[in-house]
């Protein structure tokens, strides 16, 4: 498996922000999540009681969520040094494709980033990603989109993202 395909690209704004939600998660989360538990688990029959059994639900998709931000962080790549503009697609990379006739720009990399930049994201791991990624400025390819039907799409320019 090469480093890409099981790194992820990140800004280093989406870094930290998923840090310190990780950090959050860890730490405070989890004290108020016990002290829900604890007092859900006072008012009687555990059975019966639903705030108790929806506390434990949050616990658990809080947990599944501190494992998910973990593993993306230790794998992540972050992107204070763009790569090189070498006409190459690869993570971290400002992608111009054309697909149905139309040029669409895009940021190469983790779906976290989308909440801090105005372009697109796609995931390396997305199908378009798949397709686009290590290829060159000029070179045509094709996916097949989870509707099944085959695109084809080509590579019009890259450059290194600057936040």
């Amino acid at each position: 498996m090469t480093e890409t395909a099981k790194s992820a690209y990140l800004t280093p704004e989406a870094h930290d922000r998923l840090k310190g939600e990780l950090e959050h998660l860890s730490t405070e989360g989890r004290v108020e999540l016990s002290k829900k538990i604890e007092a859900a688990r006072l008012e009687g029959d555990l059975r019966e009681n639903g705030g108790y059994h929806a506390a434990k639900e949050e616990q658990g998709k809080m947990e599944a969520r501190i494992r998910q931000l973990t593993q993306l962080l230790e794998s992540a790549i972050v992107g204070e040094t763009p790569p090189p503009d070498d006409g190459i697609v690869e993570p971290g990379m400002v992608v111009t494709v054309e697909m149905f006739d139309e040029e669409e720009t895009f940021l190469l990399g983790h779906r976290e980033i989308q909440d801090h930049t105005d372009l697109h994201v796609f995931s390396e791991a997305s199908p378009l990603g798949r397709a686009v990624n290590g290829r060159t400025v000029g070179e045509t390819v094709s996916y097949v989109a989870p509707n099944g039907k085959t695109i084809e799409v080509k590579i019009l320019n890259t450059s290194p993202y600057a936040g």
